[in-house]
């Protein structure tokens, strides 16, 4: 067996030794370190667990002051399994490759790493282990996407009849000139939706039934951008982008979901904005849910935001 092969199947911290650039590095690892996660972009791993294997190789500058036993000087093994609860924690993903550059990313922005080598596995789909594995180095690392840096939105939830309202436009004019990233949310159409009997099928109808009305909305004026992602949230939010939120990836990946269901759009769109750390909840021709979880303000037909 040629090295590269060899090197290509075994622990990532042959692979960082063999690969190390000029210098001394001190490396950290985690080895076998089993979760249980749902986790997979196909349907069959939709609603259950399976289980996932992280090995993890972080390259560290070594300490040139005295460590004395002093933990906080050193980087902490707790640091690359907190980094992988995390982002567990974050969402439901469908790819180990999304995962590892998530992982990667944050333990980069550890001021001690240099370099993270990470390996996932699945151990249940199949005979054996099916993973992936990434090598990222500190010029991957963009600060800009933590969540602890995401802007903090103004979030306007629009019944039907605030859709068709006359005052739209002058809404988002007000919108725009208060320099805040805003984000839109409606329910779903006047009319009633087909009926499966089923209740993961009917969540999936309902939410669509939601996106149709994002794309009506956006249909009565040329701002609003019909939006589904966390990434694409993001980067309107620092583009001063106003975006209508298409719920159901991010509804359907949340690890923690939402106990409000699609029918509940003014509950559902609270639990939007609690999830995006949103300042202000604008209500706009609909009643104002319980608990919301954020600020809410109810705004009559007429009124000014």
């Amino acid at each position: 067996m040629s090295s590269e092969i060899r090197l290509a199947f075994a622990h990532p911290s042959e692979r960082a030794a063999a690969t190390a650039p000029r210098g001394p590095l001190d490396r950290i690892s985690l080895r076998d370190h089993v979760v249980e996660v749902e986790i997979g972009a196909f349907q069959a791993e939709r609603g259950t667990t399976q289980r996932i294997c992280f090995n993890v190789v972080v390259e560290v500058q070594p300490v040139t002051a005295p460590i004395d036993d002093d933990v906080d000087r050193i980087l902490s093994y707790d640091k690359v399994t907190e980094a992988i609860a995390h982002e567990l924690a974050a969402e439901r993903l469908n790819l180990l490759e999304t995962l590892a550059e998530r992982i990667a990313e944050r333990i980069l922005l550890e001021p001690q790493a240099v370099r993270a080598f990470v390996r996932i596995e699945k151990l249940d789909r199949g005979p054996g282990a099916l993973g992936v594995e990434i090598v990222r180095g500190r010029d991957h690392v963009h600060p800009e996407t933590l969540d602890d840096d995401r802007p903090h939105p103004r979030l306007v939830y629009l019944s039907n009849a605030a859709v068709a309202a006359p005052h739209l436009s002058g809404w988002l004019d007000q919108l725009e000139a208060g320099r805040r990233p805003v984000i839109l949310c409606v329910g779903a159409p006047d009319g009633a939706a087909p009926q499966t009997g089923h209740k993961m099928t009917q969540r999936r109808i309902d939410l669509l039934a939601i996106e149709q009305n994002a794309w009506v909305l956006a249909s009565r004026d040329p701002r609003c951008v019909v939006v589904s992602t966390r990434t694409e949230l993001d980067w309107a939010m620092r583009n001063g982008q106003i975006s209508v939120w298409a719920p159901s990836k991010i509804v359907l990946d949340a690890v923690d979901g939402p106990s409000a269901q699609p029918s509940d759009s003014v509950a559902l769109a609270a639990w939007f904005a609690a999830t995006f750390a949103a300042d202000e909840m604008l209500v706009i021709g609909a009643d104002l849910p319980d608990n919301p979880g954020v600020p809410l303000r109810a705004v009559a037909m007429e009124a000014e935001i």
